[in-house]
């Protein structure tokens, strides 16, 4: 088989030219971490790749008015060793570490993986949770989508065939907030999620919850987030009961998945099981402000 053509524009506005004069038989590469591996098995045949390696400052990390921005080639390893990250959006940073393994995370990219849209994969889950959004470059201009829109389905986001993520943003995390990354692996044989759980607790004066966020991934098609259920835990108590009640709300909620890493059955009690610890730790261990605004 032919390897096709690839691409190394200088500007994003060229590599989206390019897809458009292939529409739709083209396909980007950042890290190629999965692009490769889908070609091996022959489930993807591109006509030619764009390689976005030689844009300038795609792979920066800033925070600019309460907002952390990744570029698109952003390395996972990266993510992980940032000190922004890691003070602003500590849950982001806690999910990108887990991705894979050394080898994996050193050239997978932040733009490759949401792009991607693969639901048994880390980041997409915390990325909902803080309320992140892409900015998207395409021919016609450029554009932004919230993270809950960009995955619509089984491998599948709302970009169209000629655009291009750029930059991923996330809201500065109160640091009053407690947040934290569980994931659940059923094959011992390798590290992606069987269902990953990204909470976000903030525990107010009177011990009851100012924010409470959960969000699932690897269970479903697209990460699940319910902002009702999370509206309803405001100014309550994280007790064990309402713990049980949106564990449940989110089991009962949930599409699951079924394929080796787990059936629908075994995800549903996972994701209960998994939202319930991770809910009991933000309790048990989150910092609550004092009468002064200040942490204990």
């Amino acid at each position: 088989m032919t390897s096709p053509p690839i691409f190394f524009p200088r500007t994003l506005s060229d590599a989206c030219e390019i897809l458009a004069d292939y529409d739709g038989q083209a396909k980007v590469v950042a890290g190629a971490t999965a692009l490769s591996l889908l070609m091996g098995q022959k489930l993807v045949d591109p006509e030619a790749l764009v390689s976005l390696s030689r844009i300038a400052d795609l792979d920066q990390i800033t925070v600019t008015e309460g907002v952390v921005t990744l570029g698109a080639l952003v390395k996972h390893a990266d993510v992980d060793r940032s000190e922004v990250v890691r003070e602003h959006a500590r849950v982001l940073a806690q999910s990108f570490a887990v991705v894979g393994n050394p080898r994996i995370r050193a050239a997978a990219t932040v733009g490759g993986v949401l792009a991607e849209a693969d639901y048994a994969s880390d980041p997409p889950a915390p990325v909902v949770l803080l309320d992140g959004w892409v900015t998207v470059v395409g021919p016609g201009g450029t554009r932004e989508i919230a993270a809950s829109d960009l995955f619509v389905g089984f491998y599948e986001t709302s970009l169209e065939a000629d655009e291009v993520i750029s930059h991923l943003h996330v809201p500065v995390t109160d640091p009053a907030a407690y947040t934290s990354y569980l994931k659940y692996s059923s094959r011992s044989a390798e590290d992606r999620p069987c269902v990953g759980v990204a909470v976000l607790v903030h525990v107010g004066v009177d011990g009851s919850c100012a924010d409470v966020r959960v969000s699932v991934g690897a269970a479903a098609e697209v990460p699940l987030r319910l902002r009702e259920v999370e509206k309803e835990a405001v100014g309550h108590v994280l007790d064990d009961a309402r713990i049980a009640h949106i564990a449940q709300a989110y089991a009962d909620a949930l599409d699951p998945i079924e394929d080796v890493r787990g059936s629908g059955w075994y995800r549903t009690e996972m994701t209960r099981n998994l939202i319930s610890r991770a809910l009991a730790n933000a309790r048990d261990t989150a910092p609550r402000a004092t009468e002064a605004g200040e942490k204990e």
